[in-house]
């Protein structure tokens, strides 16, 4: 009976897979904000592939 317990002491007292959880909860948090915050997204980097895109053509010119 003491093996028993000993055994389930262990098992609850192991953090093995800790790590992945708190890897897998982080991840989900990111795509959660990713979402809810998409068109915001999309359209930041929309402003910088144009603003990029004009320094460009700028530099073109100017060579």
């Amino acid at each position: 009976m003491n093996m028993l317990k000993e055994s389930i002491k262990n098992f609850w007292n192991d953090e093995e897979g800790l790590q992945t959880l708190e890897i897998m909860l982080i991840i989900a948090v990111i795509v959660v904000i990713a979402l809810l915050f998409r068109d915001q997204i999309i359209g930041w980097v929309k402003d910088l592939l144009d603003f990029g895109d004009e320094n460009i053509g700028n530099f073109q010119q100017n060579g």
